[in-house]
């Protein structure tokens, strides 16, 4: 088959091991799969992400483990002339969640999340993309494109029939709440005013998801408006360096890739590396808030065949409270927070953020506002997972998940805020009955006291 992905990385792994298994088709995607060694470390219970479809349903073929045995099993041509399309193969990969667990929890570093990445795609290319997947992974192109997007969602929302109506015939579940844009999307001219131009400032770059620039312009605007604050000339991206950018603000590309449609999310991708290209070659940092498309371009990029260039995003790419962390360690940052009274704050990490161990960053910087006691919930994937947990089909194995860790904290301390940075994440939470979650840009904002 034809690699969609580069899987140039695992060229070595597993030569001349005589018990690695290698399927005998696939070349270096094969190669990843096969790294797994059998040790069953994705069944067990406890602490940690992995294995969130395996922990709900106890089914070994749901586990990292089992979908590398059904995955072997389509590369050597077991399951016949359309391997992808094996029922058993097809519903392990669906219920993967991308939560990037395996890759931080599993002795040999298993990236699932990137191999079901190229499942879908070669998959889809066989099948044809269904119009649900396509729908959701073109929702930047539509929020931007066509104002009305909004407005039919609000709707379906609001009306119980036109909510079952779209359940039949696009497989969106009609129990759950679709998120809705805000009235007015983020505008850097919003917080222009608060900016300053002296050229002794250290230079940082703010990237505006998607999902924060639609749905969450508060938070983005509490990043940029805290940023100058501590001093800093903020550039906002999305609103600079890019011709089609009134047209259809930049996007990392996050939601085709996660529905198996590389070839466009390799598109916004080089559109992003094209306006961030100057700010890369003056050594400026790139911050961003929401976890799932920050964390791309320090992951998923790297495997998309983007070159050198993604390569050096790579290294100068932070989540926001990563950025503070870090100014704070070198004394860089000297603004102060101020005491709100005592706050109890409850603090649940996206799975991509436990997945690369920047929730540290998330304590860290949360101790530096006076009287906050903040609690990390220990809890696997919350299960909304991009569109996941809107999806008829999974939508009960969603909330399944989210029952196993992530509710029950929330229903033990229903007088705490909470913070979740992920987009899905909080949309899970708002789903389940509880208030809506804040950002940590948000709590830090709130805390400047002004």
């Amino acid at each position: 088959m034809k690699l969609v992905l580069d899987w140039s990385a695992y060229k070595e792994a597993g030569m001349g091991d005589a018990y690695a298994d290698i399927p005998k088709t696939g070349g270096d995607y094969a190669k990843a799969i096969a790294v797994c060694i059998g040790s069953r470390a994705c069944e067990q219970a406890g602490k940690g992400v992995m294995c969130p479809s395996f922990r709900v349903s106890g089914k070994p073929a749901l586990s990292t483990g089992g979908r590398v045995k059904l995955l072997k099993a389509a590369l050597n041509g077991e399951f016949g002339d359309a391997p992808f399309e094996q029922n058993e193969l097809v519903e392990a990969m669906e219920l993967c969640v991308s939560c990037k667990g395996c890759k931080r929890e599993c002795e040999n570093e298993v990236d699932m999340a990137l191999i079901k990445a190229e499942f879908l795609a070669q998959r889809f290319r066989a099948t044809g993309t269904p119009l649900r997947n396509r729908l959701f992974a073109a929702l930047p192109a539509l929020l931007a494109r066509f104002p009305l997007t909004g407005r039919l969602i609000r709707w379906r929302n609001r009306h119980a029939l036109l909510a079952q109506c779209v359940d039949r015939l696009l497989g969106i579940s009609a129990g759950a709440r679709l998120p809705e844009p805000a009235e007015r999307p983020f505008s850097e001219t919003s917080v222009r005013e608060q900016q300053k131009n002296d050229a002794d400032m250290p230079e940082v770059v703010v990237f505006v998801d998607t999902f924060n620039r639609y749905f969450n312009p508060a938070v983005a605007e509490a990043a940029v408006s805290l940023l100058a604050a501590a001093g800093y000339r903020v550039h906002v991206l999305n609103e600079e360096g890019d011709a089609d950018a009134a047209r259809q603000p930049l996007c990392c590309g996050r939601t085709y890739f996660a529905n198996g449609m590389i070839a466009k999310a390799r598109h916004e991708a080089r559109r992003l590396l094209q306006a961030l290209k100057p700010h890369i070659d003056a050594g400026r940092w790139i911050i961003g808030l929401e976890p799932s498309c920050i964390l791309s371009l320090r992951d998923e990029y790297l495997s998309m065949g983007l070159g050198e260039q993604a390569r050096q995003l790579a290294g100068k790419v932070l989540l926001l409270e990563e950025f503070i962390a870090r100014e704070q360690t070198a004394k860089r940052w000297t603004l102060a927070f101020n005491s709100r009274g005592k706050q109890k704050l409850l603090v649940h990490g996206h799975c991509h953020q436990k997945a690369v161990g920047a929730t540290k960053a998330m304590r860290k910087v949360l101790k530096m506002v006076p009287d906050l006691d903040s609690q990390q919930i220990e809890s696997s994937c919350c299960g909304m997972a991009g569109q996941f947990g809107l999806e008829s089909e999974h939508a009960d194995f969603s909330r399944e998940m989210a029952e196993l860790g992530l509710y029950p904290a929330l229903r033990a301390e229903p007088n705490a805020a909470v913070v979740a940075n992920g987009f899905s994440c909080q949309q899970q939470i708002l789903n389940g009955g509880h208030a809506r979650p804040l950002h940590i840009a948000e709590v830090l904002y709130a805390a400047l006291g002004r």
